[in-house]
C-alpha cells in the first residue's frame, strides 16, 4: 500500500470510528454539486425538521455527533456537511475549485437543494462554518427559516494577532504534534473525545484546498432575516483566543437587533461544539420561536 493510500485509509479508519458513536442509525449519502460531491451524514426522525451543520475549518461533519447525542437527533433530522475541499469525503470537482462566497452560496444551495427542496431549513455553522452560513443567509434568506451562529469568526469580529500567529504553524505545515499543541492551548486543556483528536491528527496528512476567504457577510442584509419572523442564534464561546468574545456580542447585537445573542462561559472556541453539547442541543431545541 502507498503512502497516500495509507494515509487515506487511517482517515477513513478514524473518520468511521467518530461516526460509530453517533446516536444511529446514521444516513450517509453524496451529493452532486457544480463544486463536487458533497458527503453528508444524516441521523434523526425522518420526518423532523431540518437541521443543516457546517462544521469549522479543518473539521469535518464527524464534529457533530456530540451534538446530536446530546438531543439535536431528536428534535431535527440532522444532516452535517463535510465542506468541500476541507478534511473529510466530499470529493471537489476537477478545474472547479470554490474561490468565492457567492461560489460558497451556489454550493450551500446545491447541498440544501438535495436535502430539503420544498421548505425552510435550520442552517447552523461553528466557526469558519458559521461564516459561510452567514454568507448565504444574507445571500438567500428566503430559504431558512433559522439561522445559528456558533462562535462565527469573521462575522461580526476580526481574529486577534496573537491567535493568529499561534495558528499560522498549523496552517502552513500541519502535523499531529502542531494540531494536538495548538488545541491544547486554544481549549485551555480541555478534556476533548480521545476518537475525535484522533480523526484531528489524521487531518494533518489530509489534502485540502485553499479556504475561500473575503468579507464579512453583509450585516445589514443578514439583518432582514429577523424581519419578516425568521429567527438568528448567536452564541459565543466565553472562553475563545480567536476574538473577544464580549466586544463580538455587542456587535452581534447592535448589528442584528431582534436576534437571540448570548455568551457561554467556560467554553472555548475549538471546544465548543464538543464540550458545549448539550447547550447547543437545547438552543436548537427551541424550536418554538423559530
Amino acid at each position: 500500500m502507498s503512502r497516500t493510500s495509507s494515509s487515506r485509509s487511517a482517515f477513513r479508519d478514524a473518520y468511521d470510528e467518530v461516526l460509530a458513536g453517533w446516536p444511529g442509525p446514521v444516513d450517509a449519502v453524496e451529493l452532486p454539486t457544480p463544486y463536487g460531491l458533497t458527503r453528508v451524514n444524516s441521523c434523526g426522525p425522518a420526518g423532523a425538521p431540518p437541521l443543516v451543520l457546517l462544521p469549522g475549518g479543518g473539521a469535518t461533519s464527524a464534529v457533530w455527533g456530540a451534538c446530536a447525542a446530546a438531543g439535536a437527533a431528536r428534535t431535527h433530522r440532522v444532516h452535517a456537511v463535510d465542506l468541500v475541499g476541507e478534511p473529510g469525503l466530499s470529493v471537489p470537482a476537477p478545474g472547479r475549485a470554490l474561490r468565492t462566497p457567492g461560489d460558497l452560496a451556489d454550493w450551500l444551495d446545491a447541498v440544501l437543494d438535495g436535502l430539503a427542496p420544498r421548505g425552510p431549513v435550520t442552517l447552523a455553522g461553528h466557526s469558519y462554518g458559521a461564516w459561510i452560513a452567514a454568507h448565504h443567509a444574507a445571500r438567500r434568506p428566503a430559504r431558512l427559516g433559522r439561522l445559528v451562529l456558533l462562535d462565527p469568526t469573521r462575522v461580526f469580529a476580526g481574529l486577534r494577532p496573537g491567535y493568529v500567529l499561534r495558528a499560522l504553524p498549523v496552517l502552513v505545515r500541519p502535523t499531529p504534534e502542531r494540531i494536538r499543541s495548538f488545541l491544547a492551548w486554544e481549549t485551555r486543556g480541555a478534556a476533548l473525545d480521545p476518537a475525535w483528536l484522533r480523526l484531528q491528527d489524521e487531518t494533518a496528512r489530509f489534502p485540502t484546498a485553499r479556504p475561500v476567504t473575503g468579507p464579512r457577510p453583509d450585516l445589514a442584509r443578514l439583518a432582514k432575516l429577523v424581519e419578516p419572523g425568521g429567527r438568528v442564534d448567536v452564541l459565543f464561546a466565553g472562553e475563545a483566543r480567536c476574538h473577544d468574545p464580549g466586544r463580538a456580542a455587542r456587535a452581534a447585537r447592535e448589528a442584528l437587533p431582534g436576534a437571540r445573542v448570548d455568551v457561554l462561559p467556560g467554553i472555548s472556541h475549538h471546544a465548543l461544539p464538543l464540550t458545549a453539547a448539550a447547550e447547543i442541543a437545547r438552543l436548537l431545541a427551541d424550536q418554538a420561536a423559530g
